[in-house]
C-alpha cells in the first residue's frame, strides 16, 4: 500500500529527490466592473482591499501573506465591453493546520480520514460561497468578484468526469463484446520544472529514472513518458503581450501509467489540491494534473518510439520510420493469416 492511499487532505506528502507535495487551496478570481464608472483600474488598491476583506471577520483567514494573493489587470481594457472582466487573480490558502485534529481533543483525534476529508470539503465550499459575488469598493469605484476552483484541484469533479466518460462510452458501444466497464490508469502532469526531475550534476533535462523514482511513491508504475511543456509559457506571454523569445525546456510534461486503478485513484487524489516544493527552494509549483482520456500509451504502441526532449537528426527519423513500416507490415501479415477467404 502506497503512502498516498492513507493521505489526509491537510497533510504533506514527502517524495524522493527532496520533493514534497504540500496541501493548499487555490482559487481563481475574476473581477468585473459593478458600476458605470470608466476610471482606470488600480491593481494595488484592488489587492489591498481584498486582502483586508480576507483577513477580517467573518473569514479571518489565518496567516495569509501578501504573496499568496496575485491580481493582474487584463490587457486592452479600453476595448472591452462592460460585461467583460477587467482583472484576474489567484488566491492561495496554504496554512490549513486549523482543519487538522488538535492534540488533546479526544473527539477530533478520533476523526477518520473520511471525516477529515468531509470537513475539508465543507470548509472549502463555505469559503467559495462567501467569496462568490462580493463587491469591493475602491474609493467609489465598485468591482464584483467571481470565484472558481481550478479543474485540476477538484478531485471529486475530476473523478465524476472519468466515471461519466466511461459510462457514456459503455452505453454508446454497439458491440456487446466491448461492453465491459473501463477505468482510467494514466495521469498527466504538466508545468513541473525539468531540473527537479533531472540527474543532479549530470543534465538539466528530466531523467526517466529520477521521474520513475519520484512517482513510484504514489503507486506501482507500468510505464511513463516525459516531454517538454512550453505551452503554458507561450500562453502566458501571449496574454501579457510579450514579444520576448521564450527559453524552451524549463518545464516538462509527464504521463504516468499505473498498474491498477486503485494506485491511479490514490495518486490522482494526492496530486489534486497540492503544490510541488523542493528542499532548499522557495518556489512553490502549481502544476496541472488531469487523467488521460486520449489513450496516450495505447496510441504510442502503433507509433515509432521517440523522445521529444532531444534533437532529432535525420538518421534517427529514418530509422524510426523504418520501424513503423516494419510493424505495420507484421500486423497486415497476421491479419492475412487469420482471415483467409
Amino acid at each position: 500500500m502506497s503512502a498516498a492511499s492513507a493521505l489526509r487532505p491537510t497533510e504533506p506528502l514527502p517524495l524522493p529527490s527532496g520533493l514534497s507535495l504540500s496541501p493548499r487551496l487555490k482559487l481563481l478570481l475574476t473581477f468585473f466592473r459593478a458600476d458605470l464608472t470608466v476610471r482606470p483600474l488600480d491593481e494595488w488598491q484592488l489587492k489591498s482591499a481584498l486582502l483586508t476583506f480576507l483577513r477580517d471577520p467573518p473569514l479571518s483567514l489565518p496567516l495569509l501573506p501578501d504573496s499568496d494573493l496575485s491580481v493582474r489587470r487584463l490587457p486592452d481594457l479600453q476595448k472591452r465591453r462592460r460585461e467583460e472582466p477587467v482583472a484576474s487573480g489567484v488566491l492561495h490558502v496554504r496554512d490549513l493546520s486549523f482543519l487538522r485534529p488538535r492534540k488533546g481533543d479526544g473527539e477530533a483525534e478520533g476523526m477518520t480520514a473520511e471525516q477529515e476529508e468531509e470537513k475539508y470539503f465543507e470548509w472549502r465550499s463555505s469559503l467559495v460561497e462567501k467569496l462568490e459575488g462580493i463587491e469591493l469598493n475602491l474609493e467609489g469605484v465598485k468591482f464584483r468578484m467571481t470565484v472558481e476552483i481550478p479543474p485540476s484541484d477538484d478531485f471529486r469533479a475530476m473523478k465524476k468526469s472519468w466515471e461519466d466518460f466511461y459510462s457514456s462510452e459503455l452505453l454508446n458501444s454497439s458491440n456487446p463484446v466491448r461492453k465491459i466497464a473501463k477505468r482510467p490508469d494514466t495521469i498527466v502532469v504538466r508545468g513541473v520544472p525539468s531540473r527537479w526531475f533531472a540527474e543532479i550534476r549530470v543534465s538539466s533535462k528530466p531523467s526517466t529514472l529520477v521521474t520513475h523514482t519520484i512517482f513510484s511513491a504514489l503507486g506501482k508504475i507500468r510505464t511513463l513518458n516525459i516531454a517538454n511543456d512550453d505551452d503554458d509559457d507561450e500562453l502566458e506571454a501571449k496574454e501579457e503581450g510579450s514579444t520576448k523569445e521564450l527559453i524552451t525546456g524549463l518545464n516538462c510534461k509527464v504521463w504516468v501509467q499505473f498498474e491498477n486503478y486503485d494506485d491511479f485513484h490514490d495518486a490522482m487524489k494526492a496530486l489534486c489540491g497540492r503544490s510541488l516544493e523542493k528542499e532548499g527552494s522557495r518556489l512553490k509549483v502549481d502544476y496541472d494534473v488531469t487523467w488521460d482520456r486520449e489513450g496516450f500509451f495505447r496510441i504510442a504502441q502503433y507509433e515509432p518510439a521517440h523522445s521529444r526532449l532531444g534533437e532529432r537528426d535525420a538518421s534517427a527519423s529514418a530509422s524510426a520510420h523504418g520501424r513503423k513500416k516494419h510493424y505495420t507490415s507484421r500486423i497486415e501479415s497476421d491479419h492475412r493469416k487469420r482471415f483467409r477467404d
